[in-house]
């Protein structure tokens, strides 16, 4: 039987046969390193689109609010990352994630929610 050795530091593993790492420490360590090393530009999409949602979410606490876009801007707001939209023959509407808004007039946005 051939001695398994752990990713992360290299130790002796022992137990099940398809274990990888001699601890939840280690395999914390690793996975997160080759997270990190993998994925920086998602990362960076994903911060920003929860950022998205995030302020949509604080401005939006009622259904269809009305707000400008300078204010969203102000709260660091960034129109050019989306999840979804939604074209129908009325109006465009830009979603992160559940949280949206449509634009209304030059400098107006309705705030919208999408419904379960």
């Amino acid at each position: 039987m051939e001695n398994k050795h752990c990713r992360e530091c290299g130790k002796p593993v022992f137990g099940r046969i398809d274990k990888k790492y001699c601890s939840d420490i280690c395999r914390h360590a690793y996975n997160n390193r080759e997270r990190i090393a993998s994925g920086t530009y998602v990362n960076t999409i994903n911060a920003i689109l929860r950022k998205n949602r995030n302020i949509l979410a604080d401005l939006n606490p009622e259904i269809n609010v009305k707000v400008s876009k300078n204010k969203l801007h102000s709260k660091g707001f960034n129109f050019n990352y989306i999840t979804s939209l939604e074209n129908n023959l009325k109006e465009v509407c830009f979603y992160c994630y559940e949280y949206g808004y449509k634009v209304a007039e030059a400098d107006c946005i309705y705030l919208i929610k999408k419904e379960d």
